[in-house]
């Protein structure tokens, strides 16, 4: 096999095989079929692996490591490298992270104090007082 064409092929099986998996565990479908398709398939094995994008992976990337190769050796680790290619794109397809700022508390702005009073040095139990602490229990 013609070594551009091999290496074209691999990245093509990447893609579909991300695309599959990703419509298969992920996504509704047209017209909704795919999530009739799971429903139908319920809790069953064939359903939990409906829900699982790394198993799932697996079995698409089986089917297009054929596309790829058809050597017994070389198909086989085409295979495992086509789910972990796809496994890798995966986080990519998700939405995004975001993490917003917290806001500045102004002067005199108590919102993020976890208790209202204080204790004075003389009101302030001392270290050997646990007097103030709940009991806690604990079963053997």
């Amino acid at each position: 096999m013609a070594e551009p064409a091999f290496w074209a092929r691999f990245a093509l099986s990447v893609l579909a095989t991300w695309r599959v998996t990703h419509l298969l565990a992920s996504e509704d479908g047209p017209a909704d079929i795919i999530v009739r398709f799971r429903w139908l398939l319920g809790r069953t094995i064939f359903g939990a692996l409906m829900d699982c994008f790394n198993c799932l992976s697996l079995w698409i990337a089986a089917l297009a490591a054929l596309f790829v190769s058809r050597r017994p050796l070389e198909w086989l680790f085409c295979w495992l490298a086509l789910s972990g290619g796809a496994c890798l794109l995966e986080p990519l397809g998700r939405e995004p992270v975001v993490i917003q700022p917290m806001s500045q508390p102004t002067e005199g702005d108590n919102n993020d104090v976890l208790r209202s009073e204080t204790f004075g040095a003389a009101e302030q139990p001392d270290a050997g007082d646990n007097s103030h602490r709940p009991a806690i229990r604990t079963q053997l």
